[in-house]
């Protein structure tokens, strides 16, 4: 069977500063051709290259030449010995997670009323209530949220938003409020919850938390959706550009079915792969969103071998 490799030059721009270039690589591939964004992805990943903004190709040419690359080797599943990191805000009465919206209570304990019927008279326990919009504090997003014939968090299976391999994508530093594919291109994102850490949840709690946050753009969406992300979440307020007036992010990775958190905090406790993340949110027939405990078990050794 006829192999191929590509010869190229390049020119990529880092997001936080600086830049690198490469003149005469080769690289396999299959087949005999090769987009220039695809290769561009390629590169991202190859040389595990962060916070890239653009990367330029030049003088392409395919050649015919045996592969030099050696197939990986298989990775460990995560061991039974790991912690927990909790991945998620604190929610009280009058939290405000978007500027706008009510804040109405959001937990509220009604006094203790004893249990004539089926407990002894001195019992005493307490029954709370809560009034509040759907997507208050660290919430997931299922596709009924933006389609209505979309699975709703009844349909929801379990299966999608638990013991998840994750992977923490860290933008702390981004120029730009807009975060594009080249972000993730360096990632393999087969499989795995992606989480993004730009650290926005520092400003929890304080006005400018609702203004100028971090989001994806539409093709970052489409990388996760075809790279094979399942599941994606944002220590930000939207994962779209609150200030526009579309949800292209939104609408592509729920479309394909691709359940979203948003509001995270505390991804700078994980490390970047090795463990498994969950967002488990109630069974609520026709509700699209609700608040999840967001958290991760981490392996105790530290390893990074979780695939």
């Amino acid at each position: 069977m006829t192999e191929y490799r590509v010869c190229f030059d390049f020119e990529a721009d880092f997001t936080n500063g600086g830049g690198i270039q490469g003149q005469g690589f080769r690289l396999d591939i299959q087949g005999d051709e090769i987009s220039d964004d695809d290769l561009a992805a390629y590169i991202i990943r190859d040389l595990r290259l962060l916070m890239v903004g653009e990367l330029r190709i030049s003088n392409k040419s395919i050649v015919e030449e045996q592969h030099k690359r050696a197939l990986s080797p298989g990775r460990p599943a995560l061991g039974q010995d790991a912690v927990h990191v909790d991945l998620s805000h604190v929610m009280a009465n009058g939290s405000v997670t978007y500027s706008g919206l009510p804040a109405r209570p959001f937990c509220d304990p009604l006094a203790p009323v004893p249990s004539r019927e089926s407990c002894e008279d001195e019992t005493r326990f307490r029954i709370g209530r809560t009034e509040t919009v759907a997507n208050p504090g660290t919430c997931l997003d299922t596709p009924y949220r933006r389609f209505p014939d979309g699975d709703d968090l009844e349909a929801l299976k379990l299966s999608d938003v638990s013991d998840l391999p994750g992977l923490v994508v860290r933008l702390r530093g981004h120029v730009n409020r807009a975060v594009d594919w080249a972000a993730f291109a360096a990632m393999d994102i087969v499989g795995r919850a992606v989480l993004v850490e730009t650290g926005w949840s520092d400003h929890w709690g304080t006005e400018r938390y609702f203004d100028d946050h971090p989001f994806l753009t539409a093709d970052a969406a489409r990388h996760l959706r075809d790279g094979g992300a399942v599941l994606v979440g944002i220590d930000s307020l939207n994962i779209d550009d609150s200030r526009g007036g579309s949800c292209p992010a939104r609408t592509i990775l729920l479309a394909a079915g691709i359940p979203i958190v948003e509001h995270l905090c505390n991804l700078s406790g994980l490390p970047s792969t090795g463990f498994r993340f969950s967002a488990v949110p109630p069974k609520i027939r026709r509700m699209g969103t609700f608040p999840v405990r967001a958290h991760a078990a981490v392996d105790r050794t530290g390893s990074s071998n979780c695939p």
